[in-house]
């Protein structure tokens, strides 16, 4: 049993716009000292799919909003051709803070560690807890091993739904933003077919017919 109290455990939080201030108040890990701002999840109540990344990007982190930059963009198109409607989707990060490092002026990614992921599990139950999806889509192994407990590795599990304890159905697939990181044009192409083929099969999982472009 959880014996935190209630504005830590984030069993209080009723709403999500109730749920972003919480989040950005969050001082649960180290990461909220160097980051411009949480960023809260963002989409409809009661969305069929939740799409879970690792964590907010630069222009995320300047913004406040989920999944703006290049690999938002190639997320769109990919759920564009599966057949997934983008009103359908609620689209969150395991961790909501940007940690980084500077490389001269940029401030580079930095993947989060095991502590900033458990610390930040929180809020991201408790957005599974006022979404309720049928399906969730991890996007990476952060995003993974945040919804599974252990570290897992995707060329095993893509493609193929497996049940959480609470019914709900996951699909593990790669974060859009490797895309972004392949160089031949051949093989940015098939790795863009494959991950617009494990979003199909979540659709699959939810039981939805596919959305007329």
């Amino acid at each position: 049993m959880d014996q935190r109290p209630d504005h830590e455990s984030g069993s209080s939080i009723k709403s999500l716009r109730a749920l972003a201030a919480a989040e950005g108040e969050c001082t649960r890990c180290p990461l909220y000292r160097d980051a411009t701002q949480a960023v809260p999840g963002e989409g409809p109540k009661g969305a069929d799919f939740m799409l879970v990344g690792e964590q907010p990007g630069d222009k995320e982190d300047l913004a406040g909003k989920p999944f703006i930059g290049p690999a938002g963009r190639i997320l769109d198109s990919a759920l564009k051709d599966a057949g997934i409607a983008r009103e359908d989707t609620f689209v969150t990060n395991a961790v909501k803070h940007f940690k980084h490092e500077m490389g001269g002026k940029r401030r580079l990614h930095k993947r989060p560690n095991n502590y900033e992921i458990e610390r930040c599990k929180v809020w991201l139950e408790r957005e599974r807890d006022l979404i309720k999806p049928s399906t969730i889509i991890a996007l990476g192994v952060t995003a993974a091993r945040s919804l599974t407990g252990k570290t897992v590795t995707i060329a095993k599990m893509r493609r193929t739904p497996v049940e959480l304890a609470d019914g709900t159905k996951l699909v593990v697939t790669i974060h859009p933003s490797a895309l972004l990181r392949i160089e031949d044009e051949n093989d940015k192409h098939a790795a863009y077919r494959d991950f617009v083929a494990d979003l199909k099969a979540a659709r699959a999982a939810a039981g939805k017919a596919p959305t007329k472009a």
